[in-house]
């Protein structure tokens, strides 16, 4: 096989490789989002789930450069941090 012929696939190979990626990282932060709605429903949602989100979204963000996904992750990671703060307020209150 030529050098070029090997060059060639390695550039079909990337962004097939790169969407592959991209998915399983979007399945992670939806499996987050599954796991705290249950939380959220049975009252039982917690910092960490809630930090776990929090990660997955800074992981998400590492990845991409889109700009219509960086609106609707900042929108997750501010609607994690709010609720976060309401926790922690609830916990010293308590």
């Amino acid at each position: 096989m030529s050098v070029d012929a090997i060059l060639a696939l390695q550039e079909v190979a990337g962004p097939l490789e790169r969407r592959r990626r991209a998915v399983g990282r979007a399945d992670k932060i939806l499996d987050v989002l599954e796991d705290l709605k249950v939380g959220l429903l049975s009252g039982e949602a917690s910092i960490d789930d809630l930090d776990r989100l929090r990660r997955a979204v800074r992981d998400e963000r590492l990845g991409t450069d889109d700009e219509q996904l960086e609106g609707v992750l900042n929108e997750i990671e501010t609607r994690a941090a709010v609720e976060i703060a309401k926790l922690e307020s609830a916990n010293r209150a308590a």
